[in-house]
């Protein structure tokens, strides 16, 4: 499944819903979910559907595999429903299916449980390095390090982003992003994979003038980083994307080609990531996990930087393109 949050407007105002991308447009999976419980004779099916299939992402991830198959089995009704009648209605009159065009998307995972970043991508820490004059340290190649962002400041695609007053660089950053399906600890990587409900696009927005300036006294990045994270414009499940260690990975600002890599360049894979972040720890459902930046993946290697009014397109193949704009306050 394409996994999305989206924003309708309704006659008592805007309304986010849990959804999902399909060829006939966006379906709202509550909805949908009570449709198909009311047709198997429950009394109650919009009840049961709110607890089956809640309206929004987080409470859907919590759900586990018994949300993931409920919302399953309800599309697939939908997609083989024989009546001529218009199946786009619930039970209650709810529209069922909206064109992609009458919706707005927003970040699939609005309001994700945790927020920590990872340094996985050899080429580009390499670069970082280099740029610092330091040689690459050792203990990168020991074990998986990340960073904690600040998971209140999510937005989605097609969402302005604010050029932070405190920076004069202003950069983006092309990452793969994991969210966890299910609470667990001491996660083994062979395991851990079960443990993963979705994969999206991630921007990890970066003031570099502050972040360097922070790490000079070991502690970071934060200031630098926290102020913002786009992710979007779905969250692809395991069986809908396939191999995760193969898409192409593409960045364009105003319609020109500044990066591409591929995921398949990853050092350290998500499951390493989750076996060290479980350690004696519990990783839970909603949680966001960035890969860091691909190889190339940034102004910062380029020595190309992003200006305001500039339109930042990140694609990773099989998930979609995550679009934001960088506007200024005058």
């Amino acid at each position: 499944m394409k996994l999305c949050t989206f924003e309708v407007q309704t006659p008592v105002g805007r309304r986010c819903r849990l959804g999902a991308v399909t060829e006939q447009g966006i379906t709202d999976l509550n909805f949908a979910c009570a449709r198909l419980l009311f047709r198997k004779g429950e009394t109650r099916p919009c009840e049961l559907a709110d607890v089956l299939v809640p309206d929004n992402m987080l409470d859907f991830l919590r759900g586990g595999k018994t949300a993931m198959e409920a919302a399953a089995e309800a599309l697939d009704s939908l997609r083989k429903d024989p009546k001529p009648d218009t199946p786009e209605i619930g039970t209650k009159g709810e529209t069922l299916v909206y064109p992609e065009g009458n919706v707005r998307l927003l970040a699939p995972l609005p309001n994700p449980a945790s927020l920590r970043d990872f340094y996985a991508f050899e080429e580009h820490v390499k670069k970082g390095f280099e740029k610092r004059a330091e040689p690459m340290p050792r203990e990168w190649y020991e074990m998986p390090v990340y960073y904690k962002g600040a998971h209140q400041n999510i937005i989605g695609t097609d969402q302005d982003v604010l050029w932070p007053s405190f920076t004069e660089k202003f950069d983006y950053e092309l990452e793969l992003a994991a969210v966890i399906g299910k609470e667990g600890r001491n996660i083994k990587a062979e395991q851990a994979r079960d443990y993963i409900a979705g994969f999206t696009v991630m921007n990890d927005f970066s003031a570099r003038d502050v972040q360097r300036r922070e790490m000079k006294v070991r502690l970071g990045p934060a200031k630098g980083k926290d102020w913002c994270t786009a992710i979007g414009p779905v969250l692809v499940t395991p069986e809908e994307l396939g191999d995760p260690y193969n898409l192409k990975m593409t960045a364009r600002v105003n319609g020109e080609l500044w990066s591409e890599g591929n995921s398949g360049s990853l050092y350290w894979k998500f499951e390493q990531m989750i076996e060290f972040l479980s350690l004696d720890d519990a990783v839970h459902a909603g949680d966001l996990i960035g890969s860091g930046t691909v190889g190339s993946g940034c102004g910062l290697e380029l020595d190309r930087w992003v200006q305001p009014g500039d339109v930042m397109e990140l694609e990773i193949e099989k998930i979609g393109v995550l679009r934001n704009r960088v506007v200024k306050k005058l």
